[in-house]
């Protein structure tokens, strides 16, 4: 099965091929969907772009469409109305619904997995059978459905301990802990107690491992994988990895705990056994593949997939990408990834998030945000995710607000210009790391 490496040349395709007035719509509003819009507003398709629903930044370059992202009937409809010639489906929810089957049915390209194949994120009881099903990496662990039966599991297991929701929580779905009560309290909120609602119905009780963790984005056309640069990411929502799980705080590219040296090794035991295994189940994938790994003293490990782009790893990854963004994602669609050759900068990349302060848990929204503009002028990239338009005016309306990047020689280097550009933005209650790039 062939494969490419991300330092290969530029994609080889003759220019006057471009489409022209190519529509596509990119269902999602945060900084992930900013951030590909922003990259696909650079196709040599020279593409006319619209988002549902969008946010503030977006809408500087592109229609916003006021559709829910998981409103599949709303998407379909003003797709083939509107003779839209690819959707991107860029979130989690709307995958796992099934809005890329929808969207088929009705004639309509669409770039992202069939709900079979999002499963792969939806379910990490599915994704950690299929890990030992096919021999690949990952941490020992068990699945209950049942608070008794977990319980009486714990009481003999090794401590600390990771529990984890089934099914999709917004990346807060994961509790670390220390001994047998933290663990218990944990189940017993996810089984009895509706913590994470009906993701947390089902649990997946997992061996705690320690190491550096790193993100690995692959294009995959459900034959053919090609890794993109390696990112790593900042979950916790205080310096230091204190505060709890959010969203993510931050992200920056390449991971510097990573050796390029196991490149052979992870493509032969990790990417290509997970893409191979999926068309084995008849869950073909094709999309963008992340995953989710943790350099053990034991060897690289999956921790979890996510069946499309991170958030934010991809404010840090796509403004490293050379290549027309368009075309790797119909030659995806069109199974031919294998013809595509992809170019990456050698910029290294940080990206810094704002969010409202008490993120992840209550924070207020409509404080209006002044600086941006500055920023920009530094040479960063702003990216929007959690902000909106009222009276003229950029206001915030999230908890992950926006997510300031900036390129450099070095991640040392990138990190000092996105936190000068990162200064010069200010909003009531801005919470934001100061050791993005750091770890």
């Amino acid at each position: 099965m062939p494969w490419c490496l991300p330092d290969a040349g530029i994609s080889v395709i003759d220019k006057e091929t471009a489409v022209k007035n190519m529509k596509i719509l990119v269902v999602g509003g945060g900084g992930r969907e900013h951030a590909i819009v922003w990259k696909l507003a650079q196709s040599r398709h020279k593409p006319e772009l619209f988002c549902a629903p969008g946010n503030g930044g977006i809408a500087k370059i592109a229609k916003c469409i006021p559709i829910k992202a998981t409103d599949i009937g709303a998407m379909v409809d003003f797709a083939v109305k509107n003779d839209i010639d690819l959707t991107v489906v860029a979130p989690d929810d709307p995958l796992a619904m099934g809005m890329v089957d929808a969207l088929q049915a009705a004639g309509k390209r669409a770039f992202g997995p069939t709900a079979a194949a999002a499963l792969i994120e939806a379910s990490k009881g599915f994704s950690k059978q299929l890990m030992k099903k096919y021999g690949i990496p990952t941490a020992d662990y068990r699945i209950f459905d049942n608070y008794a039966a977990a319980d009486e599991y714990l009481k003999s297991a090794p401590m600390p301990i990771v529990i984890k929701a089934d099914g999709l929580a917004l990346g807060k779905g994961v509790i670390i802990a220390e001994n047998y009560s933290q663990a218990s309290e944990a189940a017993k909120d996810m089984l009895e107690g509706g913590a994470f609602g009906g993701a947390g119905s089902t649990i997946v009780i997992e061996e705690y491992m320690t190491g550096p963790e790193m993100s690995m984005l692959c294009f995959t056309d459900g034959k053919t994988v090609v890794p993109m640069v390696t990112a790593q990411d900042h979950k916790r929502a205080l310096d230091n990895d204190m505060g709890l799980n959010t969203g993510g705080m931050g992200a920056f590219s390449p991971s510097m705990q990573y050796d390029s040296s196991n490149d052979k090794w992870l493509m032969d035991n990790v990417l290509l056994p997970t893409v191979r295994a999926m068309e084995k189940e008849g869950r073909p994938f094709k999309g963008v593949l992340y995953f989710g790994l943790m350099l053990t003293k034991n060897g690289i490990k999956v921790l979890e997939y996510n069946a499309r782009f991170g958030d934010p790893e991809t404010q840090a990854v796509l403004p490293r990408l050379k290549s027309d963004l368009v075309d790797i994602f119909e030659a995806i669609i069109d199974e031919r990834l294998d013809e595509v050759k992809i170019s990456w900068s050698d910029k290294a990349a940080v990206c810094v998030v704002l969010a409202s302060g008490g993120y992840p848990e209550k924070y207020e929204t409509g404080f209006e945000i002044s600086g941006i503009e500055q920023a920009e002028k530094t040479g960063a990239l702003v990216f929007h995710a959690g902000t909106a338009i009222r009276d003229g005016r950029t206001v915030t309306s999230g908890g992950r607000v926006l997510g300031v990047t900036a390129l450099g020689d070095s991640v040392r280097q990138a990190r000092i210009l996105a936190y000068a550009a990162a200064e010069k933005i200010n909003f009531q209650n801005k919470h934001m790391r100061f050791d993005i790039g750091v770890k």
